[in-house]
């Protein structure tokens, strides 16, 4: 195939994934419509993920005002934070759970565009943004995790930079360095120190958002040209326009969901999950604390690699990834009765290792 064939065939598959002359308000809100139908609810789904990121932006920049990114002051002013600054504790509560709620928005938001087979062409790249965006969500909260630099922060960051670097012993040659390499970029000294919340704070408050914002607003944009899924197999029951009601509706949900995160960071405070409050202050010469386990976002994963051997769960990852990646092109023959029942089934995992994952792991290992 010659250059110039290339070129016409490369620009045509862009033109069709970017149609650009719909770019205009007409078509992306006036004659905009969304498909009515069992499945509908699931059109919110993202709506919700994008609220819950700006509650977190909105918090976390308070948060800002009185943070100490550094590993003598990180603690001191969290708690300062919490116990002395007025709205503090509230405005801290709701960052903890915004950030928990939205994972759930974004994981709920991938099954059910999955299910709904909106990934099929031409809407590939708002499939694939929508991976990188969870990819992202997880760092966000991986990153975070570390910030109020107490005791089980500091020793499950170890743990989990530690298992990246793991990953060398099952690559050849010299690419058995490179997840070494990788650790020692991201934690920035020979032990988790101050190099290590630095890099973390610059990557939670600043690269990641900016990722986020910038993946993000591609996505939308693919949205808002190609329009809702139509989501089902049949003809969807009937429509409605996307402003003003789909728009009315989903500020409707944004003000549920404002309430329900407001009442319970105001009642509930995010530590009371734990049975050990704000924890204490990381101590270098301080031993790992008992049962220490990560975000329960991250125990689909956790709880597997407790029970299974290293690299099974490496090579199922690595997998999961590039199945996802793919997924536009790997169904895209698949019928959606198909993908809904991958997608309960997917579902129905996150939810048990989630819930009862620590119970199955007690009626294995004991």
């Amino acid at each position: 195939m010659k250059l110039p064939e290339i070129i016409k065939i490369t620009e045509a598959y862009v033109a069709e994934r970017f149609p650009v002359e719909k770019m205009s308000y007409s078509a992306m809100v006036v004659k905009k419509e969304v498909p009515v139908h069992r499945l509908s609810w699931a059109y919110y789904m993202g709506g919700l993920a994008l609220f819950f990121f700006g509650v977190q932006m909105v918090t976390g920049l308070l948060l800002l005002f009185y943070y100490q990114p550094t590993v003598s002051d990180a603690h001191a002013s969290v708690e300062f934070i919490t116990d002395h600054v007025p709205g503090g504790s509230l405005v801290r509560n709701m960052h903890a759970w915004a950030s928990s709620m939205m994972i759930a928005a974004v994981m709920v938001h991938l099954l059910t565009a999955f299910a709904m087979k909106a990934f099929a062409k031409p809407r590939e790249m708002t499939w694939v943004t929508g991976v990188v965006l969870l990819g992202i969500t997880f760092g966000l909260g991986f990153t975070g995790y570390l910030l109020p630099w107490h005791q089980v922060a500091v020793n499950a960051t170890k743990i989990g930079l530690q298992s990246v670097q793991e990953v060398g012993q099952y690559l050849p040659g010299a690419m058995a360095e490179w997840p070494r390499i990788v650790k020692e970029t991201i934690q920035g000294e020979a032990a988790v120190g101050q190099a290590t919340l630095s890099r973390f704070f610059a990557l939670h408050v600043i690269i990641l958002p900016l990722a986020m914002m910038g993946t993000l607003g591609i996505h939308l944009l693919s949205v808002q040209l190609h329009g809702m899924s139509r989501g089902i197999d049949g003809a969807p029951k009937r429509h409605e326009k996307f402003f003003p009601t789909f728009f009315i509706k989903d500020l409707t949900v944004w003000g549920v969901a404002f309430i329900v995160l407001f009442v319970i960071a105001l009642c509930v405070p995010f530590e009371s999950l734990y049975s050990y409050p704000l924890f204490e202050p990381f101590n270098p010469k301080g031993s790992t604390p008992d049962g220490i386990k990560p975000e329960w976002y991250f125990y689909f994963l956790y709880y597997p690699l407790e029970l299974l051997p290293f690299w099974v769960i490496l090579v199922g990852s690595t997998l999961l990834g590039a199945v996802l990646m793919g997924t536009p092109w790997i169904f895209q023959n698949t019928s959606r009765k198909t993908l809904q029942i991958l997608a309960v089934l997917a579902g129905l995992y996150l939810f048990v290792m989630t819930v009862f994952g620590e119970q199955i792991y007690h009626m294995f290992k004991g």
